[in-house]
C-alpha cells in the first residue's frame, strides 16, 4: 500500500511537470515569435533603436524576464488546475479500495464551475449508491445466514426427536410435516440465490417458446396453494386466453415471485386480483394485493438486490425475488411498475407479445 501511494504521488508530480512544460513551451514559442517580430520591426526602422543598449539586448532581457515570470505563473496555474483532478484521482482510488464513504468536496471557487460541480455530484451519488448496496449486502448476508440456519436447526431438532422414538402417530406426523416445510423453505432460499446468479450472468434471452401465459399464471397460483389456503385468500382473475412468444421458464419465475409477494402482504381472508390488458404489440399483467402500503422512500429501491421494504424482517423473504423479476423483465425488453395507494399495492408487468 505504501509503495502504491508513493507511485501515485510520483505519477501526480509527473503529470504536473508535463502540464507545466507544455504551458512553458507554448509561452516560449509565443515569446520567440513576439521577439522576432519586434526585432524585424526595429531592423526595418518601424521601431527606433534605443540609445546605449542595443535592440537585441532589450529583446533578450524581455524574453528572459517573460520566460521566468511565465514559468512561475505556469507552475502556479498548473497546480491550481490539476489539484482538483489529482483529488478526484485519489478519491477514485479510495473508492476502488472499498471505502464507500468517500466523497468529493471541491473548494468554493472550483465548485462554482459547472463541470466540476457535475463531477462532484455524480461521484458522490455513485459513492452513496455503492455504500447503500454494501450495507444491503451486509444485511442480506446476516439475515440470510440467520434464515438459513433456523430451518437447519429445526430439521435437526425434529430428526433427533423422531430418532428417540416413543412418539404418538400424531406427533410423528407433526414433526415430519415440520421437517418437510423447513426443507422446502431451505430449497426456496437456495433456488432464489442460484437463480439470481444465473440470470445476472445472462445477457440475451434464450429458450424462447410460444405458450399460453394465462394458463401459466393459473398454474403458478396452484403451486402456491398451501400459502394462500392458509390465509384463506380469494383470487379474482380477469384473464382471457393470451398466447405470447417469450422465455416461458423465466416468466414463470416472475409470476411466482409476484404472486408469492402478494400472498405474503395480504390480510387473512383478503383478496388478490389479477387482470390483463392486451395491446397491439404488448401484454400487461397487473397483480394487486390489499391490506398494506409501501412507504414512499422504499418505492425507488424495491428492485435493488437484497433490499426489503419490511425493515423489521417480520415477513419471510431475503430481498432477492424482486431483483430477479426486474432482471427477467429487462431481458424481455419489457417494464415493471409498482403503485401503492389506499392500502392496495399493484405490480404491473408489460412484455412484448412476441420476442424476436
Amino acid at each position: 500500500m505504501k509503495y502504491a501511494n508513493k507511485r501515485d504521488q510520483k505519477n501526480i508530480r509527473k503529470l504536473t511537470l508535463i502540464f507545466s512544460l507544455i504551458v512553458l513551451l507554448v509561452l516560449i514559442v509565443v515569446l520567440g515569435l513576439s521577439s522576432l517580430t519586434a526585432y524585424i520591426l526595429i531592423e526595418v526602422g518601424v521601431i527606433a533603436k534605443e540609445d546605449g543598449i542595443g535592440a537585441s539586448h532589450i529583446i533578450l532581457f524581455m524574453a528572459i524576464t517573460s520566460v521566468a515570470l511565465g514559468t512561475i505563473i505556469s507552475i502556479i496555474a498548473s497546480r491550481m488546475i490539476l489539484s482538483p483532478l489529482n483529488m478526484v484521482t485519489s478519491k477514485i482510488k479510495s473508492l476502488a479500495n472499498g471505502n464507500f464513504g468517500t466523497r468529493v468536496d471541491f473548494d468554493e471557487i472550483v465548485s462554482r464551475m459547472p463541470s466540476f460541480l457535475e463531477l462532484s455530484t455524480v461521484f458522490n451519488k455513485l459513492s452513496e449508491e455503492l455504500q447503500n448496496t454494501e450495507m444491503l449486502r451486509s444485511d442480506f448476508i446476516n439475515n440470510f445466514s440467520h434464515e438459513f440456519k433456523t430451518p437447519i436447526v429445526s430439521i435437526a431438532g425434529f430428526a433427533k426427536l423422531l430418532k428417540k422414538g416413543n412418539l404418538t402417530e400424531e406427533q410423528k406426523e407433526q414433526y415430519i410435516t415440520a421437517i418437510e416445510e423447513e426443507s422446502m423453505r431451505l430449497s426456496y432460499m437456495a433456488t432464489n440465490v442460484l437463480n439470481l446468479t444465473r440470470i445476472e450472468n445472462q445477457s440475451i434471452l434464450s429458450d424462447v417458446t410460444k405458450f399460453n401465459v394465462s394458463e401459466q399464471i393459473r398454474s403458478c397460483i396452484l403451486l402456491l396453494e398451501p400459502k394462500w389456503s392458509k390465509k384463506a385468500i380469494d383470487f379474482q382473475l380477469e384473464l382471457d386466453e393470451y398466447t405470447i412468444v417469450a422465455g416461458e421458464e423465466l416468466l414463470k419465475q416472475v409470476w411466482i415471485n409476484l404472486i408469492d409477494n402478494a400472498i405474503k402482504f395480504s390480510n387473512d381472508e383478503g383478496a388478490i386480483s389479477i387482470h390483463a390488458v392486451e395491446k397491439k404489440e404488448t401484454l400487461s399483467i397487473s397483480i394487486t394485493n390489499y391490506g398494506f402500503d409501501i412507504p414512499n422512500e422504499a418505492m425507488s429501491r424495491l428492485f435493488n438486490k437484497f433490499y426489503q421494504a419490511d425493515a423489521s424482517h417480520s415477513s419471510e423473504g431475503n430481498g432477492i425475488g424482486l431483483a430477479i423479476v426486474k432482471k427477467i423483465i429487462d431481458l424481455h425488453s419489457g417494464s415493471i411498475e409498482v403503485e401503492s395507494k389506499d392500502l392496495a399495492v399493484t405490480f404491473t408487468v408489460t412484455v412484448p407479445k412476441i420476442i424476436y
